[in-house]
């Protein structure tokens, strides 16, 4: 059974940075491509940034040159580093597989509000 446990999340000023963690389990994470997506409220849930096993990296132009994922295998932990943050980047923040699939499950994920 995949487990994915998010962390790291919090309250920040606009400007301000965050570094967010997920722990996956129950996969073989090191052959995995993994994404970082997000949702805010009344919107869909989107992608913010995806890693793939080799470590080629990929983001959404609304995080391109702010944001940063990386992934330890060692760990089978993704990370994102959020720099540069703004008002819009408040959601809830997952970590999942790449691309996803209509029966993966998801973990709890992060919230993460930034005031302005």
């Amino acid at each position: 059974q995949v487990q994915l446990v998010e962390s790291g999340g919090g309250l920040v000023q606009a400007g301000g940075s965050l570094r967010l963690s997920c722990a996956a389990s129950g996969i073989i994470f090191s052959i995995k491509d993994m994404g970082w997506y997000r949702q805010a409220p009344g919107k869909q849930r989107e992608l913010v940034a995806r890693i793939s096993s080799s470590g080629r990296t990929n983001y959404a132009d609304s995080v391109k040159g702010r944001f940063t994922i990386s992934r330890d295998n060692t760990k089978s932990t993704v990370y994102l580093q959020m720099n540069s943050l703004k008002p819009e980047d408040t959601a809830v923040y997952y970590c999942n597989r790449f691309p996803l699939q209509p029966y993966f499950s998801w973990g709890q994920g992060t919230q993460v509000t930034v005031s302005s």
